[in-house]
């Protein structure tokens, strides 16, 4: 047994001993497709992961990490996926556009969940646009990825660069790529990136969806425009035919 099937090994152990069904069943409300987790309290699993990182901080590199992750998120574990990127963040000093992509796997070969995609972009794939790392246009190929999860990532990040006061043209550009996508779930993300950017540039992202209302699923119109008024929301309508 090597080191990263020792540490998993330690993992699960603390999970299952941690298990309990009542907060499966609490975090299963959350989750239309089902949730596959042991269900264990968040304060205990935040102190044990502070307790892992401590513990391995001799033995184990980014690289190790990253090999970590991909048997983390392949369990299809929703605490398994959040020590993924917890402990890949003990590495963010040494983030290439290689660690981008191989991170980016991570959507496509386990996490499968709303929940699990948004804590990875926000607490670590943005890190990858504020260090400039990469570009908004990096993401493109994620458009056409197989993956939900990984279409939804994008406005997902996107939203955490608007907060930070970046201009919104250069992320429409990928957004563009994404307006039919049909699934609820990356129409959900566009439409609060959307709504995020309107908060900056009302014009901006009005003229965007006016331009998109007619073709684009109807949460991305939801989403963007529930902090308008009534009115204004009245002209993002689909024009009845």
């Amino acid at each position: 047994m090597n080191k990263i099937e020792q540490k998993h090994k330690q993992v699960i152990d603390f999970y299952i001993k941690n298990a309990d069904k009542n907060v499966v069943k609490k975090l299963s409300r959350y989750f239309r497709e089902g949730l596959d987790a042991y269900g264990c309290d968040r304060k205990k699993e935040e102190a044990q992961h502070n307790r892992w990182l401590k513990e391995w901080e001799e033995d184990m590199t980014t690289k190790d990490f990253l090999d970590f992750g991909d048997r983390l998120v392949a369990t299809g574990k929703y605490e398994e996926a959040h020590c993924a990127t917890y402990f890949i963040l003990s590495g963010k000093n040494e983030f290439t556009p290689e660690t981008f992509e191989r991170i980016g796997k991570w959507l496509e070969n386990g996490i499968q969940n709303w929940a699990n995609t948004d804590a990875l972009c926000m607490s670590v794939l943005s890190i990858f646009i504020f260090e400039k790392i990469v570009q908004p246009k990096d993401f493109s190929g994620w458009t056409s990825s197989p993956s939900k999860w990984k279409r939804r990532a994008i406005p997902v990040t996107f939203v955490e660069a608007i907060k930070k006061g970046h201009q919104a043209d250069s992320y429409l550009k990928v957004i563009e790529n994404l307006m039919e996508d049909p699934e609820e779930d990356v129409q959900k993300g566009i439409g609060t990136f959307l709504r995020e950017v309107w908060k900056n540039d009302p014009e901006k992202a009005e003229n965007f969806l006016l331009k998109w209302k007619e073709k684009c699923g109807r949460k991305i119109i939801h989403y963007a425009t529930e902090k308008m008024s009534k009115t204004d929301r009245e002209r993002f309508k689909r024009t009845k035919k």
